[in-house]
């Protein structure tokens, strides 16, 4: 079993395939950061090594990100190729949506088990503004054919800015009760663009809860599994909500993650700039034990908490390079 040094179990990897993305969404990347280089992203063939290897020390889920995932040829053979391995236990995708509805079926073929798809608004007009595309409705689509598809839960992520989209909340509830999904808002991050962020406009789980609340009964799921996400079922159907708090609190108590950047970086905790290239080993003829001992190494130096909100700022690469 892989544990870090504080005893934490991590058994969660997050890999980002690519930092390509079809969107530009403004709290997510600054517009003039050039993409990496397509010799310095990893292959299939390294992901599924390092799976295998992450595998054997105990991890259990693999989420796959980007960027945009569906930006990458060829990830239904990537999901089969980790599923084949019998050890992965869940295998997850994060996109935007975008072209997602094409392609669930092979994907969940293949051996995709659940789906997270970004919208952060449920106007068009608003969704074009953020994301910069006019693609409200092939999304939409998307997560009714995800339903269709037998992945389960389909879980929206929102990210949830004062003054831009909060007046959506209790929308959003709406829309996770008629649609038996999930909608997890998540407090907004000092990542993206430096003319979007200030502290003020950050709306606090706290803050946004006491929304909900005023239309709906909450109740504390009790499957909510091990996730960041405080999540609650609602009066009246399926349909889930959850408040992730990354700036409101410290959610790292229960952190059981590491992630691989798509240039090859396993990064032990997204709020900190500390990465170790596990890419040059995999290119440069280590064998899977040493490969094995430095994911070892990296995961003991996983910081017991997040560094505080000036530090992040200024560290941070894009999200599309570290992967959301």
């Amino acid at each position: 079993m892989l544990r870090d040094k504080f005893n934490r179990v991590i058994n969660y990897l997050r890999v980002s395939i690519t930092d390509r993305c079809n969107l530009r969404c403004r709290y997510c990347t600054e517009t003039l950061v050039p993409f990496i280089p397509h010799g310095e992203i990893l292959r299939y063939e390294e992901i599924v090594r390092f799976v295998r290897i992450a595998a054997s020390l105990g991890v259990r889920k693999v989420r796959l990100t980007g960027g945009e995932p569906l930006q990458r040829k060829g990830l239904p053979f990537l999901i089969k190729e980790i599923d084949s391995m019998g050890l992965i236990e869940d295998i997850s995708l994060t996109t935007n949506g975008v072209d997602l509805a094409d392609a669930v079926e092979e994907l969940a073929a293949a051996g995709l088990r659940r789906v997270n798809i970004s919208l952060d608004s449920l106007k068009a007009e608003r969704f074009a503004h953020i994301t910069g595309v006019d693609a409200f409705d092939r999304v939409v689509r998307s997560i009714e054919k995800a339903s269709a598809a037998g992945l389960d839960p389909v879980k929206i992520n929102t990210v949830i800015i004062k003054g831009f989209n909060d007046d959506e909340a209790l929308d959003f509830a709406d829309f996770a009760r008629e649609r038996s999904v999930q909608v997890r808002f998540i407090e907004f991050m000092p990542f993206g663009q430096e003319s979007l962020w200030d502290r003020s406009r950050i709306l606090s789980s706290a803050e946004l809860e006491g929304l909900i609340r005023r239309a709906y009964d909450l109740h504390p799921c009790d499957d909510a599994g091990m996730g960041p996400a405080r999540m609650f079922n609602l009066d009246g159907g399926a349909g889930k909500v959850g408040f992730i708090s990354p700036m409101s609190s410290h959610i790292c108590r229960a952190c059981n993650r590491i992630r691989l950047t798509s240039d090859g970086k396993i990064r032990p905790c997204l709020f900190s700039n500390v990465e170790y290239d596990v890419k040059a080993l995999l290119r440069g003829g280590a064998g899977d034990a040493e490969v094995a001992d430095f994911v070892i190494g990296a995961v003991k130096a996983k910081p017991e908490r997040k560094v505080e909100e000036g530090a992040i700022r200024k560290c941070q690469r894009s999200m599309r390079h570290i992967g959301g």
